[in-house]
Parts: structure tokens; sequence; C-alpha cells
């Protein structure tokens, strides 16, 4: 569980294939705080690191990971962004986050607000019961709220710090992200379904 508030930005030093496995060996300010078979948030996907060197860590993506998140289309040399799993005796400063990416977006607009930044997104219509008006949304797990909502289509804005800490400084348009909805809206949705089953 996370709470989409990244902590460091790693790199992709290098990919490695497994079958249909992606390996991915990536080194950041946090490598020699991890832990081998810790949970830890890549641009919102929860993997499992499961190896560890100097000032980089291992982490192994399935197929199933792959297709359904924008790491198929990671290179060395790519930043992203990570978080470690939430301590419970700490403030939850964003929102629950579990790690588990529900699709990819497209960047379809970047615009400079001369202080801050909004970026648009438009993601698949069958997700659309989950985008809510400031509602909360993890975009390659960072903690957002989102606005101009339309039925497949949102924006959000970025404040200098979180530009500048994240991989938004390197998102411009065409530019594929993982995002996962917020999981109370995922419960409530899911309810309604099965009450309308009955």
């Amino acid at each position: 569980m996370f709470t989409g508030i990244i902590e460091a930005i790693g790199r992709i030093e290098k990919i490695e294939k497994d079958g249909t496995n992606a390996i991915f060996w990536i080194s950041s300010p946090i490598a020699h705080e991890l832990k081998i078979d810790q949970s830890v948030s890549h641009n919102g996907v929860c993997l499992t690191i499961d190896a560890l060197e100097e000032e980089r860590s291992r982490v192994t993506a399935i197929a199933e990971t792959l297709q359904k998140t924008n790491l198929e289309s990671w290179k060395v040399g790519d930043k992203v962004n990570l978080e470690r799993c939430m301590l419970l005796n700490g403030r939850l400063d964003g929102h629950i986050v579990q790690g588990h990416v529900d699709c990819r977006a497209t960047c379809i607009a970047k615009r400079d607000r001369q202080g801050s930044w909004e970026f648009r997104f438009r993601f698949p219509e069958e997700f659309a019961a989950f985008v809510i008006e400031k509602g909360s949304i993890s975009i390659n797990g960072t903690s957002l709220t989102i606005f101009d909502v339309s039925e497949n289509e949102f924006t959000v804005a970025i404040i200098p710090y979180t530009y500048t800490h994240t991989t938004f400084s390197d998102t411009e348009e065409g530019t594929l992200v993982n995002i996962e909805f917020d999981l109370i809206g995922k419960y409530v949705n899911r309810i309604a379904q099965v009450k309308g089953m009955q």
C-alpha cells in the first residue's frame, strides 16, 4: 500500500529479458535503504525488489504487468518515480494507492501556466465511471487531484515541487502513463453493479 507521494527518482540502468519477463536494474538515491522482497512502487506499479547491487536494485515484471502498464516502453536512461510502501504510523499525505495499475493513459496536452503546469490525459472510455471532478487519481504513482473531466479525458495541475521531484518534467504530449483509479470509487462502482444484478 502506498500514498502517491514520490520519494525519489530512479534511472533505468539495464534491461534484460527472461522469457516473457522483463528485468530492470534501477539506480536511485534510496537503493541502499531497500531490502530484498520489499515492495516498491515504480511509476505506480508495485514491484518486488529481488536483488541489490551497490546503488541499484533489480525488479522483474511479468507479461501481464508489461501489457497493462507503460513498462514495456521503458528504455535505458528513462527516469522512474519511486515510493516505498507506507508506514502505518505515518501520515497519509496523498491517498490510498495499491500499486495495481488499471490502465494506461496518453498525455494529449501540456501547458505552462507560469508557476504551475497543466497536463491533460486521455484514457479508455470503459473507465469513465471512476473519474470524477476533484477526485483522486494516481498517475505514474503520483497522487493528484483531477478537474475539467469529460467522458474520457481529465486535467491535473502540477506545482513546481512535484514537477521537479517526479517524472512530470519529462512528460510531453504523446507520453504514456500508468493510471490507478481511486480504490473507494472502484468499490462503490462494483457494489452498484452487483445491486443492479439482483
